[in-house]
C-alpha cells in the first residue's frame, strides 16, 4: 500500500505510471546504456524529490512507477527525465547520435496513468515483468 504523506495543510498519496519510448523505437536500452539511463533517472528523482517505486526498461522504452508531491507537474517531470537523460547519454555514448539523427533520443510522446492503492501491486508486477514478455 502506498504511503500517506503530510504537507502543510494537506495529506496526499500520489503515484504515476510513466512510459516513454526511444525515438524510432530503436533497441538501444541494453547493457551499459540501460544501466546508465537508470542511474541518471535515479539521480533526477533525488534532485527533484521524487521517489521511484519501480523502474524497468525493455530495449526501446522505459517504465517507471513514481511517487511525488502535489506540487509536481507531470509534464515538467517527464521533460526532466527525458531531457537530462538524453543530454547525458549523448555525451557519454556519442555513437547514439549516428543511430538517432536529429538530436533526439526520446519520442516526444509519453504515457501517464494514476495508480491507486488497489492497482499498485499490479503495476509493480507489470513493470517488473516487462523483459519476460
Amino acid at each position: 500500500m502506498s504511503e500517506v504523506h503530510r504537507g502543510r495543510g494537506y495529506v496526499y498519496s500520489i503515484q504515476y505510471h510513466l512510459v516513454w519510448c526511444v525515438k524510432y523505437r530503436h533497441h538501444i536500452l541494453h547493457g551499459s546504456i540501460d544501466t546508465y539511463v537508470k542511474k541518471l533517472l535515479k539521480q533526477i528523482t533525488l534532485d527533484d524529490d521524487i521517489k521511484i517505486i519501480e523502474m524497468a526498461s525493455d530495449k526501446d522504452h522505459v517504465h517507471m512507477l513514481i511517487e511525488c508531491k502535489p506540487q509536481h507537474y507531470i509534464p515538467t517531470i517527464v521533460k526532466a527525465f527525458k531531457g537530462v537523460s538524453a543530454r547525458f547519454l549523448f555525451k557519454e555514448y556519442p555513437e547514439l547520435k549516428n543511430r538517432l539523427w536529429g538530436g533526439h533520443l526520446w519520442n516526444p510522446s509519453y504515457f501517464v496513468a494514476t495508480v491507486s492503492e488497489n492497482t499498485e501491486e499490479q503495476m509493480k508486477n507489470y513493470i517488473q515483468n516487462q523483459k519476460k514478455k
